[in-house]
């Protein structure tokens, strides 16, 4: 099935190479690198994860940075391998602590002992953190995380706060703390990725969540736990919606479209009370994975407007509005629109006492950039851009511009209203009291704004 599996640098150097079948030329891993930097088919800016060069199919991701590849001679399913790749990555992780060039190479040994049991002869054999271990006896060298840069899903939560211990996502599952003991705690994150849709005249056209509920334990022992959602949360849609999405409270009931559970997940109460129970794998692994296609109050309205100022100019208006409570900031937003072909020059004007905003004109893909450090919850932020056409513009301008893409990470929020209620440990004794972490996240996934 896999012929070769490689992970590469940004700068395309070999970090880990494994050539299962010896059927692909040498050179692979260059050939696919280059194909990668240079990728320019269709104006697209990135390759796709899946492409075929000289009858060798290449699948890649991209995680923390480096470039997961398998190659194949044959026609395998893609989708498959992506995962396989994904979860070689999550299990690599599991094990080193920190995904990045750095920990790969102090760790050499370990991830060849690993690929050596995940892949044989080019097959996928397991993926489970927990069934490796009885196969894995080289113990991690841990990289030291404090000069690294948080990677990850879960790194959005140690950004202004307190509350979350730096070292979260950080530790190997397998390795002790200093001293040897093992600090007691388990993770349990709320990640939701929203679409959206918006009209020209800002009527929301389509809206959709995709939610995981993820979990990594360093509980000793794997002792139950029992984890409890909302108790009005229903599953499958109804003919109407109870969940009024323009009410600013937070009352309503959770109406999931479908989900799915992970196999150590027992469901006998969960239609009682909507407790899940589950004695949860070592590694990070997803308990409930859920979709929502229910109206729901999106976390943004942005509204964009372009028109003609001349025979060869234009102006463009961006206003973004964040509809959540003051104590909720969302970081890391961009905006970008693409504005016609023929613009030779852009030029921008910010708010007045606008901090930590920088824009930027694209001329290669010909698009506008804007880029927020952070939003404030009820907060407004606009930007007006002046356009010079290389030629004077035929028809109707909107039609060769936009639509508006805008990507963004909000920790501790979430737009589906889905909740943890409580997360309860069985006790092994009196004084067993490990500690708990509840956290949420919404990122976009494709938040769009016509014109």
């Amino acid at each position: 099935m896999i012929s070769q599996f490689f992970v590469l640098s940004q700068r395309g150097d070999h970090i880990v190479f494994r050539d299962y079948r010896g059927e692909v030329p040498k050179g692979s891993a260059e050939i696919f690198f280059r194909k990668v930097k240079f990728w320019n088919d269709d104006e697209a800016e990135e390759a796709p994860p899946v492409f075929n060069v000289d009858g060798v199919n290449y699948i890649h991701v991209k995680v923390a940075g480096l470039f997961f590849v398998v190659t194949t001679m044959v026609n395998v399913s893609p989708s498959l391998l992506l995962e396989l790749l994904q979860r070689i990555a999550r299990v690599t992780k599991d094990y080193l602590g920190v995904l990045n060039e750095d920990s790969l190479r102090k760790n050499f040994i370990l991830v060849y002992e690993l690929l050596d049991e995940v892949i044989d002869f080019g097959y996928p054999q397991t993926t489970s953190t927990e069934v490796l271990k009885s196969y894995i006896f080289n113990e991690p060298i841990m990289v030291d995380a404090g000069r690294l840069p948080p990677l990850g899903p879960a790194a959005m939560f140690m950004q202004g706060t307190k509350r979350m211990p730096g070292t979260a996502v950080t530790k190997s599952v397998v390795a002790n703390e200093p001293g040897g003991k093992k600090r007691e705690e388990i993770f349990v994150d709320i990640i939701e990725r929203i679409s959206v849709t918006f009209s020209s005249s800002g009527y929301i056209l389509t809206s959709e969540i995709d939610g995981t509920i993820q979990m990594k334990s360093y509980l000793t022992g794997n002792p139950e736990i029992r984890l409890a959602l909302n108790e009005d949360l229903s599953i499958g849609r109804t003919g109407s919606s109870s969940y009024d999405y323009r009410s600013s409270s937070s009352g309503g009931a959770v109406i999931l479209d479908d989900c799915n559970f992970h196999e150590s997940v027992y469901l006998d109460s969960f239609d009682i009370d909507r407790t899940l129970t589950l004695i949860p794998p070592d590694g990070e692994f997803a308990v409930m994975n859920y979709r929502m296609t229910q109206e729901f109050k999106p976390p943004f309205r942005v509204t964009a407007l372009i028109e003609e100022a001349g025979p060869s100019r234009a102006e463009v208006l961006l206003k973004i509005r964040a509809d959540f409570s003051a104590n909720v900031t969302a970081n890391t937003i961009t905006v970008q629109m693409p504005v016609p072909s023929y613009t030779m020059r852009a030029s921008f004007e910010l708010e007045a006492g606008a901090v930590g905003q920088t824009t930027d004109f694209k001329e290669g893909s010909r698009r506008l950039e804007w880029n927020l450090k952070k939003i404030v919850g009820g907060s407004e932020h606009t930007l007006r851009a002046k356009l010079t056409f290389s030629q004077e513009s035929h028809g109707n301008i909107t039609r060769e511009a936009g639509p508006v893409n805008m990507n963004f990470t909000i920790p501790m929020y979430n737009a589906s209203k889905l909740q943890v209620r409580y997360l309860q440990i069985a006790k092994k004794s009196k004084t067993y009291n490990p500690y708990r972490w509840v956290r949420y996240v919404t990122q976009a996934n494709s938040y769009v704004a016509r014109l």
